[in-house]
C-alpha cells in the first residue's frame, strides 16, 4: 500500500498580502516540482502553514492540488488535528476530493497518552479507505510515537507508514526492526535522508525539495538504483542548505528562499514573522553557494 517512493515535497502555501491563498503562484510551484522530478506532493502540511487555514480553505487547497497534479504524481494531504473528530472530518473531506493518501500529525498541546494515540489513529483510519502516513515530530507537538506504538498501529491495514522527524536514529532503526519491510518509513528531516534510506526507508518528505526538487529526488533515486556514492555526494553537498532552512522556525526560511528564487510565495501568516537580518544573510549566502540566487 505504499503511497510513494522517493522525494515528496512538503510544499509551501503562497499567500497574497491579504492572507488569501495565491492559487496562481501555487500552480506554478506545483509545475516546478513536477518538472524537476518530485515523486509526490504533500499539500496543507505544517510547512504549508495548515494551522492558519480554516477548514474550507484547507480542503480547497488540497482539491486544487489534486486537480492541478491530475494524477501525474501522488498527492498527500495534511489533515492532522488535536481533536479526533475534527481529524476524521478533514480526512473524509480530503478523501472526497481525490487525494492518494493522508499525512496525519500527532495531536498537539492537549497531547495524548500512547493508548490515546492508538485510539486516535485507529478512529481516523477506520473512517476512510485511503492510506495514512503517521507523522511523528515530537519537537513541534510534544508527543512522540515510540516503536511499540508504531508497531501496534502498523497492524491497521490502511496505516501504511510513518514520517519520522524525531531526529532519533536509534528510534527509527527500532521501528524498522519491529515493523518490517512492508511498513514504509520516510525521513522527516532532510539531514537524515541518506541514513534512513540505508535501513530500508522509502524516501523523504522534504522541506529542501521546495527549492532543490531535482537534487532531493536524485538522492533517493540514485540510492535505489545502486549508485550509493552518487547519492551520498548529493546528500552531503546539500545538507548545509537543508540545515540553513531551519535557522528559524519552519516554514519561515524556506518560504523566504522560494521568494528569493522569484516564485512569489508571499508572506508567512502571523504569528510567523519575517526573518532576522543575520539569519536572512546566512540563507542568502547558502543559496548563492548553490547557485539558486
Amino acid at each position: 500500500m505504499s503511497i510513494f517512493t522517493g522525494s515528496a515535497v512538503a510544499i509551501i502555501t503562497p499567500f497574497n498580502n491579504d492572507g488569501t491563498i495565491n492559487y496562481d503562484a501555487f500552480g506554478k510551484l506545483i509545475e516546478f516540482q513536477i518538472a524537476n522530478g518530485t515523486d509526490a506532493i504533500v499539500a496543507a502540511g505544517t510547512t504549508g502553514e495548515s494551522p492558519v487555514l480554516c477548514d474550507d480553505d484547507q480542503i480547497a487547497l488540497i482539491k486544487f492540488t489534486v486537480d492541478t497534479v491530475n494524477k501525474r504524481v501522488p498527492v498527500i494531504a495534511g489533515t492532522g488535528s488535536n481533536v479526533t473528530h475534527h481529524a476524521i472530518e478533514l480526512a473524509q473531506r480530503a478523501q472526497e476530493v481525490g487525494v492518494d493518501g493522508l499525512l496525519i500529525v500527532t495531536p498537539y498541546y492537549n497531547k495524548a497518552t500512547q493508548k490515546g494515540l492508538i485510539a486516535h489513529y485507529t478512529a481516523i483510519a477506520e473512517s476512510i479507505s485511503i492510506p495514512i502516513i503517521l507523522y511523528s515530530v515530537v519537537g513541534r507537538t510534544g508527543v512522540n510515537i515510540p516503536p511499540s506504538t508504531v508497531y501496534e498501529l502498523s497492524k491497521i491495514p490502511n496505516i501504511a507508514g510513518i514520517k519520522e522527524a524525531s531526529g532519533d536514529l536509534s528510534q527509527i532503526v527500532a521501528i524498522a526492526e519491529k515493523c518490517g519491510p512492508d511498513f514504509d518509513i520516510y525521513s522527516g528531516n532532510d539531514d537524515q535522508t541518506l541514513p534512513l534510506l540505508s535501513i530500508g526507508g522509502k524516501g523523504v518528505i522534504s522541506v529542501l525539495a521546495n527549492i532543490m526538487p531535482k537534487e532531493t529526488h536524485e538522492i533517493c533515486q540514485k540510492f535505489f538504483d545502486g549508485d550509493i556514492k552518487g547519492s551520498r555526494e548529493i546528500f552531503l553537498n546539500t545538507v548545509d542548505l537543508a540545515n540553513t532552512l531551519f535557522v528559524e522556525v519552519n516554514p519561515i526560511p524556506v518560504k523566504t528562499a522560494v521568494n528569493l528564487m522569484g516564485y512569489n510565495a508571499g508572506p508567512t501568516i502571523a504569528p510567523l514573522y519575517p526573518m532576522e537580518d543575520a539569519n536572512l544573510n546566512k540563507l542568502k549566502t547558502a543559496m548563492k553557494a548553490h547557485g539558486l540566487i
